[in-house]
């Protein structure tokens, strides 16, 4: 990319460093000057949806759209086409939205109006239609061609059509077509959802109503702030220092080399935001490791693919907050409630996985394990400021100095400082990266998010988290086999849903069964995503395999069967968290009674 930058990229870099920036003026101004930026929460939210769009359009440049692949070859033309004209619906969509804010007149900050900023989502949306239609169409004129066509096709339909009835199962089974033949996830989810609207007649503006809400909603800031922390710690010496610290901690040889492994690998993941980017993180440091201790190669893939999954319980995980954020739980509660049902889970991993027998194993080199070995002081003096990240992140929101976008932003801002001033790591070139890279990330999972709650707020609104209710308790009033039930469903769901989506649908269907079981949120939230864990290592949404297959360069086939007993291990540890309780909730309950 250099220093040349797109304008998507350079407004979501824009927009993503004013998101760090006002939330820090606002802690430094409110103590010393009484007030701060003008409706800086606001703010901040409507700088994440001109980040989340254009960080889209960035994502579709660089092909990091989510997908579930071509599984029927030789349509991905028209599965790109399907997009195009979804995108163009949308667009309509949006376009509603925008007006009916223009009527209200309704300002920002400083005199903006508010639709100014919502302007944003009619433009993208149509923008990104027309690249995704030109996808795969190699002759310039007719590329152009199928990149007006197909979005302005889907503009005057969603016009011609808006408030009218159509039938659902044409454009069902139209929609899951494409899926297979390789159409973005957040098209597929975005026209079943216009889908079911038109179905009953409703207005689109609906699904732009809910695309909007996730974007601007409150907490949402954080995720992108976290994220921008991790892949600034990822892309700089912190996994190497942070390697040294834990292998040091847990001793040299075999045994302590695929504890630290775990550990690091899950510590890493709860930062980053996604466990792929632990694999490109710290694979090339971790496999050479572990076969420098005499560890099999095969089993430290593994090991590796499978532990970076680990880290979703772990604060700040982004789907931990997202958990939050639409259960409608204290994000403090769920950050405690994870700590200790992470632990059980790295142990069941490494425990009924079997990467702690010693019989696969060879001998290690007598040589080669204690020349990996750095005294524990020294490791811990040179990764300083990188173990002081959690504190900053965790102790700033539990103190209560800051709110979870400030907390947030807080953390961005360490890291950016600490390896660009303590360290001398972190360039400017290398800077612009990783906010290009995080407002891709982001700018993807908003719009599969948006698209999610759009389904789900039509689902809340047609009353089927009350059907579901009615009918799990007419099969079975045993909580116990509702939960063996629940964990093989979620096994399912995690390996067919990314794992953003899976949180916005299903958590809103299940939360109310859950509860008519007498299971506490915070419990059911540990539950769901322990289970959303085991998703990471599943097909075809399963991520860790395929970015374990191309950092590793082996087979898929390959790296999907050596994580198989880690599947295994991974359930048992899910099931122990279901059945004890006072595993995610009695730490929690400890701090809440030390507090009161």
């Amino acid at each position: 990319m250099g220093l040349r930058w797109r304008v998507d990229e350079a407004l979501a870099s824009l927009a993503l460093v004013l998101m760090a920036l006002i939330p820090l003026v606002e802690i430094l101004a409110r103590p010393m000057l009484g007030k701060g930026v003008e409706n800086a929460p606001i703010l901040v939210q409507h700088l994440g949806l001109w980040m989340a769009m254009c960080g889209a359009l960035a994502a579709e440049r660089h092909g990091h759209l989510s997908s579930l692949g071509a599984l029927v070859p030789g349509r991905q033309g028209l599965a790109h086409a399907s997009a195009g004209v979804i995108c163009g619906v949308l667009a309509w969509s949006c376009w509603q939205l925008v007006l009916s804010e223009r009527d209200a007149g309704q300002q920002l900050a400083y005199a903006v109006p508010v639709w100014w900023v919502q302007a944003i989502m009619p433009l993208g949306f149509a923008l990104l239609g027309a690249k995704l239609a030109m996808r795969g169409v190699a002759q310039p004129t007719l590329r152009w061609l199928s990149g007006a066509l197909w979005p302005l096709l889907g503009f005057l339909v969603g016009r011609a059509f808006d408030g009218q009835s159509l039938a659902l199962w044409p454009i069902g089974l139209g929609l899951l077509f494409v899926l297979l033949c390789g159409a973005p996830i957040f098209a597929v989810l975005g026209g079943l959802a216009l889908a079911l609207f038109w179905q009953d007649g409703l207005p689109l503006a609906s699904v732009a109503l809910s695309h909007y809400q996730i974007t601007v909603n409150p907490s949402l800031p954080a995720l992108p702030l976290f994220t921008l922390a991790g892949l600034v710690f990822a892309r700089t010496g912190a996994a190497q220092r942070l390697g040294a610290v834990f292998l040091a901690l847990f001793g040299g040889g075999v045994m302590g080399s695929v504890v630290a492994a775990a550990v690091l690998c899950s510590c890493f993941t709860a930062f980053t935001g996604g466990s792929g980017v632990t694999i490109l993180a710290l694979g090339g440091l971790l496999l050479p490791l572990l076969r420098n201790a005499g560890y099999p190669e095969s089993k430290g893939i593994s090991l590796v693919t499978s532990a970076s999954a680990l880290g979703v319980l772990l604060a700040p995980s982004v789907p931990l907050i997202m958990y939050a954020i639409i259960a409608r739980v204290p994000i403090n509660t769920m950050f405690l409630a994870g700590l200790v049902p992470a632990v059980v889970m790295v142990g069941c991993l490494l425990v009924f996985g079997g990467y702690l027998r010693s019989s696969p194993l060879r001998a290690s080199s007598p040589a080669a394990a204690p020349a990996m070995l750095t005294p524990l002081g020294v490791a811990c003096w040179a990764a300083k400021w990188e173990i002081l990240a959690p504190v900053v992140a965790i102790g700033s929101l539990a103190s209560g100095m800051a709110t979870p976008t400030e907390s947030a932003a807080l953390t961005a801002l360490y890291a950016v400082a600490t390896q660009a001033l303590a360290h001398r790591e972190l360039g400017w070139r290398l800077l612009g990266h990783c906010l290009s890279e995080c407002a891709q990330i982001i700018g993807g999972v908003m719009l599969i998010l948006g698209m999610a709650l759009g389904l789900t707020n039509y689902f809340v609104d047609a009353g089927i988290p009350d059907l579901a209710v009615d009918w799990v308790q007419s099969v079975t009033q045993n909580k116990w086999v509702f939960l063996v039930a629940l964990n093989v469903f979620l096994l399912f769901a995690g390996a067919l849903m990314e794992i953003y989506a899976a949180i916005v649908v299903l958590v809103p269907l299940l939360l109310p069964l859950a509860q008519s079981y007498g299971i506490d949120p915070v419990h059911f939230g540990i539950i769901f995503l322990a289970n959303m864990e085991m998703g990471f290592l599943c097909p075809p949404a399963g991520m860790n395999i395929y970015f374990a297959s191309a950092v590793f360069q082996q087979p898929l086939r390959r790296v999907a069967l050596s994580v198989l007993p880690a599947l295994g291990a991974i359930f048992v540890g899910t099931l122990l968290i279901s059945w004890l309780p006072l595993l995610a909730l009695g730490l929690p309950g400890l701090v809440s009674d030390w507090l009161h």
